[in-house]
């Protein structure tokens, strides 16, 4: 997948090409609804499948009080769209002077004379331009005037109703990122799988901290502060650790400030469980790596225990549990290729 980190850094004359525009936060199943049209068309037309994102998060420079928190960083964005056939991104500085270009002048400058767009198919609640101003219908209307075919998707929606209960059974909820952030802080990351399609996962650099893991027989992996993505409720949770060659191993991850230890501020460390003697991956080597966690399902919130035999006793049921709950998604003791 080609990535151009700007407008400038388009290649001359690139195109005729199909777009699409979004913030594409999460790159969730409702994204993926508008991806998946996005690339049929390209493909049915033998041309490039384009999106044009936005870094940062335009909430940050228009009400940075209250800008969310991402769910994923670039990096993974780039990685999920690229996974659905995307074959180049366009990400543009979004900055206060950005937001005073006008819907058309955008559409004219980056769509047709930069990207040479023939087709351009988008979400229903797409914005973009200063005050908004750009939607459907100005796509619509902006489309026909320069023939360039416009295809709106509509929302996508999830079953929430209870199927035993008639009164309830056809209630539903739209997919959205806000949906997916209301999840993690609920620590129900089952759900957020739903809606994103796959597991969250959070992603940053391994780090030394204070060896309380190795000392008591269960080495972890420990994710600098600053990792990127969305961090789920404290608690113990079953999930992946995902190593810079891209094997995904099965974890037992914390996420808190280990109450049962003073002083220790909110962190994610993953602990690989079941790795065979004499594997040459170690989550001693991992230190200084990149590395990313993926949240399979919450086993409990975080407790304070009354003493260190009480916790191990815990981490043991905790490593029983994980690999209940990750049982069949691979054979046990041997790396799978992310």
């Amino acid at each position: 997948m080609q990535y151009f980190p700007g407008l400038a850094e388009v290649p001359a004359g690139f195109g005729p090409s199909v777009v699409t525009i979004g913030n594409f936060d999460g790159v969730h199943r409702g994204h993926q609804q508008v991806i998946a049209e996005l690339v049929r068309q390209a493909r049915d037309r033998g041309l490039p499948a384009v999106v044009v994102t936005f870094d940062p998060h335009p909430a940050t420079v228009h009400r940075p009080e209250s800008a969310p928190t991402l769910i994923m960083g670039l990096a993974d964005r780039l990685e999920a769209l690229a996974d659905l056939g995307v074959d180049a991104v366009l990400v543009m500085h979004y900055t206060a002077e950005l937001a005073q270009t006008t819907a058309e002048d955008f559409v004219t400058g980056v769509f047709l004379d930069t990207l040479g767009a023939r087709a351009v198919v988008v979400g229903h609640d797409v914005r973009w331009g200063r005050g908004n101003a750009g939607d459907r219908a100005l796509m619509e209307r902006l489309g026909a005037a320069h023939d360039v075919d416009v295809t709106v998707i509509e929302e996508y929606q999830f079953g929430i109703g209870d199927p035993d209960d008639p009164a309830d059974a056809g209630r539903e909820r739209r997919c959205s990122s806000t949906w997916i952030r209301e999840a993690l802080d609920a620590g129900d990351v089952r759900t957020a799988a739903t809606v994103l399609g796959r597991p969250h996962r959070v992603r940053g650099l391994v780090v030394h901290g204070a060896a309380r893991g190795r000392a008591l027989g269960f080495p972890t992996a420990n994710l600098d502060p600053d990792a990127v993505g969305y961090i789920p409720a404290d608690g113990v949770y079953a999930g992946w650790l995902v190593d810079a060659r891209g094997d995904r191993w099965p974890a037992a991850i914390s996420v808190g400030s280990n109450p049962t230890f003073e002083g220790v501020s909110r962190q994610v460390e993953a602990h690989v469980i079941d790795r065979p003697a004499g594997e040459d991956v170690d989550v001693f080597d991992l230190y200084d790596q990149r590395v990313a966690v993926e949240f399979v399902h919450r086993l409990r919130g975080m407790v304070a225990y009354a003493g260190v035999d009480a916790l191990i006793e815990q981490m043991h049921l905790d490593i029983a549990a994980t690999r209940t709950v990750l049982h069949g998604a691979r054979t046990p003791g041997h790396a799978q290729r992310a």
